[in-house]
């Protein structure tokens, strides 16, 4: 089992990577910004030290799975992300968004366990993408319907 410190760490940790994340986000105006996606990753992660301190209280007198709490917590979030997602008559908004929630709590899930430097992996990879490939899809893709949606904010 982990020591509080070691604990303390892995909330800090789920606190910026999530953070990080959650700014992309916030900087390009989407209703789920920086609190919300760490938010979802410091719940993550708390649960996920929740089983393991559960696991380590029992594992002598009930056979438990950790892994079966954060089956739930990826279960819930996609609830979370479905209210993101709203249909307009041109198109789908809030799917990144939804997305980038439910990777946050897998981060946040990751960091909770100890596996911290694929979850600061993950993190830089998911930054790649949303900066990056939004740059592929409004410049080299000519995606028009991403820069309506950038010119209207002033991204």
């Amino acid at each position: 089992m982990p020591t509080d410190l070691q604990m303390i760490v892995r909330l800090l940790l789920t606190l910026f990577l999530s953070g990080a994340i959650g700014l992309e986000r916030q900087v390009h105006r989407r209703d789920a910004g920086l609190r919300t996606h760490i938010l979802v990753a410091l719940g993550s992660c708390l649960i996920m030290l929740t089983s393991l301190y559960v696991f380590d209280i029992y594992k002598e007198t009930a056979s438990l799975d950790p892994a079966r709490i954060a089956a739930g917590v990826i279960t819930g979030i996609g609830f979370l992300g479905a209210g993101t997602i709203i249909r307009e008559p041109e198109g789908v908004r809030g799917l990144t968004t939804a997305a980038s929630l439910w990777v946050v709590s897998g981060i946040g899930l990751a960091v909770g366990c100890g596996f911290n430097r694929m979850a600061v992996y993950a993190t830089a990879l998911v930054l790649i993408v949303l900066y990056l490939l939004r740059y592929i899809e409004r410049d080299i893709l000519n995606n028009p319907k991403l820069k309506k949606k950038e010119g209207a904010h002033g991204i």
